[in-house]
C-alpha cells in the first residue's frame, strides 16, 4: 500500500495566495502551530485545501498530537468537495484499519474513497483499489477487473502498477501472456525508481530470454 501523499496544496485564487502561501512557509520551517492556526483560518471558510494540509498534520503530528481520528475528519470535509489528494488519503486511512474491529466497515469506505479519487484522476488510487479486487477484499474477486484497474494506473506512469500489471501479463492465471508488455512495464518501473521491478525483471530474462534482447 502506498504511503499518505505527503505534499501541500496552495490556496486557490478565491483566497489570499500570499497568505496562504506565508502559512506553507511556516510549516516548513517548522512553526507548526503558526501555520497550523493559519489553516484553521481558511479551513473555516470552506478551503478544501486547507483541511487537507490540517488533515495531514493531525496525521503526522506536526503542531499537533498525532490523532488519526482527527486527521479522518478533516479528510472528509476536503474529500466531499471532491478534493482528489484528500479522497485518496481518506482511503488510505481506511484501508490501514482493516484489522480494527471497531469499524468494521474499514474496507467499505476505503472503496468508496478510493472509487472517488479515481475518478479525481489520482493514479495510485487506482493501483490500491485494483488490490482489493486482486484479493477480493471488501468485494468480490475479480482479476480481469483488477488487471484492468492496475494496466491504467500503469499507463498513468505509476511504478506499483507497472511491476503489478506486467506480473500479471508474465505470470498471472486469466489474462493472456504477453511477456513483452511484462518487460516494458518492468523496464519503465526500473526507470521509475521502482527496485523490486528488477527482480522480476531478472525472473523474466531467465525463463524467456529472447524477450530481453533488444
Amino acid at each position: 500500500m502506498k504511503k499518505l501523499a505527503v505534499f501541500f496544496l496552495l490556496a486557490g485564487l478565491s483566497l489570499s495566495a500570499a497568505e496562504f502561501s506565508d502559512a506553507v512557509e511556516d510549516y516548513q520551517q517548522g512553526n507548526y502551530l503558526k501555520a497550523l492556526n493559519a489553516f484553521y483560518e481558511y479551513a473555516k471558510k470552506g478551503n478544501d485545501k486547507a483541511q487537507f494540509n490540517i488533515a495531514m498534520m493531525y496525521a503526522e503530528g506536526k503542531g499537533v498530537k498525532r490523532d488519526i481520528q482527527q486527521a479522518i475528519r478533516w479528510y472528509e470535509k476536503a474529500a466531499q468537495q471532491g478534493n482528489g489528494e484528500a479522497q485518496y488519503n481518506l482511503a488510505q486511512l481506511y484501508h490501514a484499519k482493516e484489522h480494527d474491529q471497531a469499524d468494521i466497515h474499514a474496507y467499505e469506505k476505503a472503496k468508496y474513497w478510493y472509487e472517488k479519487a479515481v475518478e479525481s484522476g489520482i493514479k495510485e488510487a487506482y493501483n490500491n483499489l485494483a488490490s482489493f479486487y486482486m484479493e477480493g477484499k471488501g468485494v468480490q474477486k475479480d482479476v480481469q477487473k483488477a488487471f484492468e484497474l492496475f494496466e491504467k494506473a500503469a499507463q498513468m506512469g505509476d511504478a506499483n502498477a507497472q511491476v503489478n500489471v506486467a506480473v500479471l501479463y508474465a505470470w498471472g492465471e486469466g489474462i493472456p501472456q504477453d511477456k513483452l508488455k511484462a518487460y516494458e512495464n518492468l523496464q519503465k518501473a526500473v526507470e521509475n525508481g521502482k527496485s523490486e521491478a528488477s527482480m522480476y525483471l531478472d525472473k523474466l530474462c531467465k525463463e524467456s530470454p529472447w524477450v530481453c534482447k533488444n
